[in-house]
């Protein structure tokens, strides 16, 4: 029973390790040029959040010069970001954790 025990407590954190976490990735990839409520370089999360959908947040995430006319800029200055899936998804959902802040 132990085994058991200690055998599930051992995928349960090598799966939750390759989990991404958005905060991480934050502050890996954006904190740079962006702050979650008040405006930096770039827009802060909550206005981005109240604006965006999951999917348009990780389209521009993806390739930001195909994207920022869709969007109503006029420009883009965001460099493409080389995210993998699951920190694409991560940041884009911590950027709407902010929706409302």
């Amino acid at each position: 029973m132990k085994k058991y025990i200690l055998l599930t407590l051992a995928l349960s954190s090598l799966l939750y390790a390759q989990d991404a976490d958005g905060k991480k990735v934050f502050e890996t990839y954006c904190w740079g040029c962006h702050h979650q409520t008040a405006v930096a370089f770039g827009p802060p999360f909550s206005e981005i959040a109240s604006k965006r959908t999951q999917d348009e947040i990780e389209a521009y995430i993806i390739d930001p010069k195909a994207m920022y006319k869709a969007f109503g800029y006029k420009r883009t200055v965001m460099t493409e970001l080389k995210l993998n899936d699951k920190e694409r998804k991560a940041i884009a959902k911590y950027i709407l954790s902010y929706k409302g802040k």
